[in-house]
């Protein structure tokens, strides 16, 4: 019996991602195998994996390394994909664990909205169609990844709810560029991320970003885009420049909560790929990276705001005690209506998806060696630019 470990290597996940997507091999432009080069790098050489996270690793490069090709692909034999527009898309953004999620998948009960879906950026090719959006096959094959997941890390869905039919992120989409702090995320990639942070091209990420929703909504698609990730702080400038007239709501939070909570949902990942994770590394790692990412969001808006777009400040604390009320001032803000339709349908999704529904997400700063002052002192000028009161224990 062989022992040979999954290969990282990116010619051979290259040859098996051509196989997979019958024989492509076109990923476009260079800075995708730039970042795919620097990512097996960082995973062999810093990653702590063990077999099973290997594993985990390969699937995730493959699935992203098709995911391109069949873009690319589906794009050359349809045209017409690329004459769609994206106008005036409402896009999440801001520290994490923030109530983002849950905003964005209330925001998407709109008929008049589109969210990106799990199901369709697991597997977007061929591009949806609106007589099987509801019933397509990819929404069983996306639902049976999941149950690995409840096996191997069951508090992970009180962190983070899971469903093919839910509303994806983008950081998950920016994967199929090979830039996306998706991967350090999952993976102890610190070397592939200072490549993200500070030399990768965004441009060519947005660009790309546009194809994904050009392709998925070629033939399903409705008033706008609901869009959400903590990663457009990394590149919000070229968001801003792809997307001029983009509505971003910006969510806050006490730095102490967000960077624990992340702190914690990151080694609960990495566990299932890894024997040796460090909490207090992951605290101290990630709060840095995100506070410089903050600070350089901050900037953008007071330097680059094109003047149309629109930014709403949504503060955790106001969500979580009226979650539609603070819904409903978006679309004040956004002047956007709000159907009855869309209301009720809110309200459901709402009281169907209570807070801790999947279970009560634990955490606390000293099991990440976070000293509240410190933290709160290092992000003392975000938090008073925005009001930001220290949130109790």
């Amino acid at each position: 019996m062989s022992n040979a470990q999954p290969s990282l290597s990116p010619d051979a996940l290259l040859e098996e991602a051509s196989g997979r997507a019958k024989g492509l091999t076109d990923t476009g432009e260079p800075q995708f195998h730039e970042g795919l080069e620097r990512l097996c790098a960082s995973l062999e050489e810093e990653g702590r994996l063990n077999a099973i996270g290997r594993m985990i690793a390969r699937e995730r490069i493959i699935l992203s390394t098709v995911n391109r090709m069949n873009y690319l692909e589906d794009r050359r034999k349809n045209p017409s994909i690329a004459e769609q527009r994206i106008v005036a898309p409402i896009v999440v953004v801001g520290m994490p664990r923030t109530g983002s999620t849950m905003l964005h998948d209330v925001l998407a009960q709109d008929p008049a909205s589109r969210a990106p879906l799990t199901w369709e950026t697991m597997f977007p090719s061929p591009p949806p169609e609106p007589d099987t959006f509801e019933t397509d096959p990819r929404i069983e094959a996306c639902d049976a990844t999941f149950p690995d997941v409840d096996a191997q890390i069951p508090a992970f869905k009180a962190m983070h709810p899971m469903g093919a039919r839910l509303s994806q992120e983008c950081v998950t989409t920016m994967a199929d560029t090979m830039v996306s702090p998706l991967f350090h995320n999952q993976f102890r990639v610190p070397a592939y991320q200072d490549w993200v942070d500070d030399e990768a091209d965004f441009a060519k990420v947005y660009e790309f970003h546009e194809w994904q929703l050009q392709h998925l909504g070629w033939k399903v698609m409705r008033d706008r885009w609901v869009l959400k990730t903590g990663a457009h702080m990394w590149g919000l400038s070229h968001l801003l420049d792809r997307y001029p007239d983009a509505r971003i709501v910006f969510t806050h939070r006490d730095p102490v909560k967000s960077m624990t909570s992340y702190a914690s949902l990151t080694s609960l990942v990495r566990s299932m790929g890894s024997d040796e994770v460090d909490p207090l590394e992951i605290a101290e790692d990630w709060t840095a990276r995100i506070k410089k990412m903050l600070e350089r969001s901050m900037a953008v808006r007071d330097e680059h705001d094109p003047p149309q777009a629109q930014c709403f400040e949504m503060y955790c604390q106001d969500f979580v005690k009226d979650q539609f009320g603070v819904v409903e001032r978006i679309y004040e803000a956004f002047d956007l209506p709000l159907s009855g339709e869309a209301a009720d349908r809110m309200k459901t999704f709402i009281a169907d998806n209570p807070k801790d529904k999947h279970g009560i997400h634990r955490y606390a700063p000293e099991e990440y060696g976070v000293d509240p002052d410190r933290i709160r002192e290092s992000f003392r000028l975000y938090m008073e630019r925005f009001g930001l009161e220290p949130e109790a224990s």
